[in-house]
């Protein structure tokens, strides 16, 4: 709302035609964990895009494992297999909202699997798990979810 009232002013006032785009838009649920979501679910981005690649894990934050909490974390990558372009980011942990809305940058910008896979992540955060997950967990081919290529 922010956003798309600051558009309207710089088109109204400002003499800038600034139209609002709510592709990639990031949100969260304020929930224990939050929920932090930006771009395409994956049935979404498999209906757009046709072919694209999950990559999921779900793990226990190092924070979580000490005092044997049952508390887990949920992170997916959505990815268009074509042009390797990132389209869809969910989590599920602490702090979900504020890692996704760096991530929405990211996505906002054109990111590639490659681009998060070339970035060193910081160690040991929950976040990290954004770019050291290398093989996808399925894909959608023709819409279609498979467990393997083969």
């Amino acid at each position: 709302a922010l956003m798309e009232g600051h558009r309207l002013a710089d088109t109204l006032f400002g003499g800038k035609d600034r139209p609002v785009d709510h592709e990639y838009v990031a949100s969260t649920v304020f929930t224990t964990p939050e929920i932090g979501t930006v771009g395409y679910s994956e049935e979404d981005a498999a209906a757009k895009f046709g072919d694209i690649d999950v990559y999921k894990n779900r793990f226990r934050a190092m924070k979580h494992s000490f005092p044997k909490s049952e508390t887990y974390s949920l992170f997916k990558l959505i990815v268009d297999s074509k042009t390797q372009r990132v389209v869809g980011c969910h989590v599920a942990t602490d702090g979900a909202g504020e890692m996704v809305q760096g991530v929405a940058i990211a996505i906002k910008m054109g990111a590639t699997k490659d681009d998060f896979d070339n970035t060193i992540g910081i160690h040991p955060t929950s976040a990290e798990e954004l770019v050291t997950m290398r093989t996808p967990s399925y894909y959608y081919r023709g819409g279609e979810k498979k467990d393997s290529l083969e």
